[in-house]
C-alpha cells in the first residue's frame, strides 16, 4: 500500500511528476544497477581482466526485468544492501559466464554509478523544465514591459514599476539556474569504480584502465580519485534543487500576493473547479502556489539531508550514505512537481492590467511623490523638497485629496514647477526610470542563452 505523498495513487501527481517517478521507480533503479554490472564487464574484457566471450554472454543474458523482486528483497532486508542480491540473481542468469559478475567492485561502486545514471536523466527533465519556464517568464517580459503596476516594497506601495520589469526578474533568477545546471554537470556526472577500499588493489595494475574503460562505457566523466566519502558533488546537486525551487516560491508567492481580493492584478489559470472550496462557491485559491511552496519546503529540508551526508567517516561510511536513499529521489520528484506546477502557472498566467492601474490610482498619486520631490530639490535642494512633498503627502491622506490638488495649493512649489509639470510628475507611468530598458536586457540575456542551449544539443 502507498505509504507517502510520492507514491500515493491520490497525491503522487500532485507533489511530483510521472517522468520523474519513472526515473527513481525501483524498475529504473534494478535496471541501472544491472547497466553498470554489464558495462564493467564489458570494461574488463576490454583490457583483458575478464575474458571476452564472459563479458559478451553477461551483456546477452543479464536481464534486469527476470530478476526475482521478492527473493531481492528477502536478500536486502538481510543484507542491509540491494547488489549482494542482484550479484545473485545475475550469476544464476548467465551460468558459467556469472562467476565474472561485479569483478573487482564494491557494492557502492555499482549504487552510486547506477545514481548517477538516474540523475543524469532527471537534470535533463529539470533543464528541459527551466527553459519552458524562462520561454514562459520571457513571454511574459515582452508582452508586459510598458504595463504599469504598483512596485511594492514592506507589501506597501513604493514606486511604479511595470508588470514585465516583475517577470524579468523571475527571469533572471531562472537563467542563473540554468547557468548552474550547465556548471554543475561535468561535477556530477562523474562514476565511481574503485573497489573495496577505494584503491582498486583487487585488480592489480589494471584497476585505472577498468576505471576509465567502465566510465567511457557508461558515457560518463572520470574522477581522478574514489568520492566513496566524498559527497559534495551529489549535495550540491539536491541544494540545486533548493535554490531553484526556493526561486518557484518567491514566485508563487507574487503571484499568491496578487490574486488577493484586494488586488487582484493576476491570476493563476482558470480551470473550471480548480482552487474552488467545499464551503464557499466563490473562492479561487491559488492551488499551484501553495503546492509549489510545498515542494520547497521538502527539497530545502532534502537539501539539508545531504548536507548531513557529507560528513562520512574514513574510507568508507557508517549511515550518512544511507540519508541520500532518500534524500536524492524525494528531492528530484519533488521539485519535479513544483516545476510543472510553475509551467502551468506562467504558461497560463492572467494578467489584469486595468486592475493595475485602478491600484495605482487608490493612493491618488502618493506613489510617485518621488518624482515631484527629485523634481523640486533641483529648485529648493533635497531636504526642502522632501519637506514640502511630505506634508502635501500628510495633507493628501488627511483631507482625501490627490498628491497633485495638495501641491497645487503650495506657491512654494507652483512657482518652481507648474501645473502642466505637476501633472507630467504625478502620472506614474512617467517614473519608470530604467525598468522597460532593464526588460530589453534580461530577454537579451535569454535570448542569448537559448541560442547556448541549441548549440550544445546540436552538439550531443
Amino acid at each position: 500500500m502507498p505509504s507517502t505523498v510520492f507514491d500515493s495513487a491520490i497525491f503522487r501527481d500532485t507533489f511530483g511528476a510521472p517522468a520523474m517517478r519513472v526515473i527513481f521507480s525501483d524498475a529504473a533503479m534494478i535496471g541501472r544497477y544491472v547497466e553498470v554490472e554489464v558495462a564493467l564487464a564489458a570494461a574488463e574484457a576490454s583490457v583483458g581482466v575478464i575474458p571476452k566471450d564472459a563479458a559478451r554472454a553477461i551483456k546477452k543474458l543479464a536481464r534486469a526485468d527476470a530478476i526475482d523482486m521478492a527473493k531481492l528483497k528477502a536478500e536486502t532486508d538481510l543484507v542491509g544492501y540491494p547488489i549482494v542480491g542482484i550479484v545473485h540473481e545475475l550469476a544464476k542468469q548467465c551460468g558459467e559466464a556469472g562467476r565474472y559478475i561485479h569483478w573487482g567492485a564494491t557494492t557502492q561502486d555499482i549504487m552510486d554509478t547506477a545514481t548517477v545514471l538516474q540523475v543524469r536523466d532527471a537534470l535533463a527533465l529539470v533543464d528541459a523544465d527551466l527553459a519552458a519556464i524562462a520561454t514562459a517568464l520571457a513571454a511574459l517580459a515582452a508582452k508586459h514591459r510598458d504595463t504599469v503596476m504598483a512596485g511594492r516594497t514592506h507589501l506597501q506601495h513604493a514606486l511604479p514599476v511595470t508588470f514585465g520589469y516583475k517577470a524579468a526578474v523571475w527571469l533572471g533568477m531562472v537563467e542563473r539556474h540554468r547557468q548552474r545546471l550547465k556548471e554543475l554537470k561535468p561535477r556530477v556526472l562523474v562514476g565511481q569504480f574503485a573497489g573495496a577500499a577505494g584503491t582498486l588493489a583487487s585488480l592489480g595494475d589494471k584497476g585505472l584502465a577498468v576505471h576509465d574503460a567502465l566510465m567511457a562505457e557508461l558515457d560518463l566523466g572520470r574522477p581522478p580519485t574514489p568520492w566513496h566519502v566524498a559527497r559534495d558533488n551529489l549535495a550540491e546537486t539536491v541544494s540545486l534543487l533548493g535554490l531553484l525551487t526556493g526561486t518557484l516560491a518567491k514566485v508563487a508567492t507574487d503571484v499568491m500576493l496578487l490574486m488577493q481580493t484586494e488586488v487582484g492584478e493576476a491570476l493563476e489559470p482558470f480551470v473550471a473547479g480548480r482552487g474552488s472550496s467545499s464551503t464557499m462557491p466563490q473562492k479561487r485559491n491559488p492551488i499551484s502556489c501553495e503546492l509549489i511552496l510545498a515542494a520547497a519546503k521538502v527539497v530545502r529540508q532534502h537539501a539539508g539531508l545531504m548536507l548531513d551526508a557529507m560528513a562520512a567517516d574514513h574510507e568508507r561510511a557508517t549511515g550518512p550514505w544511507h540519508l541520500e536513499w532518500v534524500a536524492i529521489p524525494e528531492a528530484f520528484i519533488a521539485a519535479s512537481g513544483a516545476l510543472r506546477h510553475a509551467r502551468f502557472l506562467l504558461e497560463g498566467l492572467i494578467v489584469e492590467p486595468e486592475r493595475m492601474q485602478r491600484n495605482l490610482a487608490i493612493t491618488g498619486g502618493l506613489i510617485v511623490a518621488e518624482a515631484v520631490m527629485m523634481a523640486l530639490a533641483k529648485h529648493t535642494g533635497r531636504q526642502q523638497a522632501h519637506d514640502l512633498v511630505y506634508g502635501a503627502c500628510r495633507s493628501a491622506l488627511e483631507n482625501g485629496a490627490t498628491l497633485l490638488a495638495e501641491l497645487e495649493r503650495l506657491p512654494e512649489v507652483t512657482k518652481h514647477l507648474k501645473p502642466p509639470r505637476l501633472r507630467e510628475l504625478t502620472a506614474p507611468g512617467n517614473y519608470l526610470g530604467s525598468a522597460p530598458a532593464m526588460v530589453d536586457r534580461a530577454l537579451k540575456e535569454h535570448r542569448r542563452a537559448d541560442r547556448g542551449a541549441a548549440a550544445r544539443r546540436r552538439r550531443t
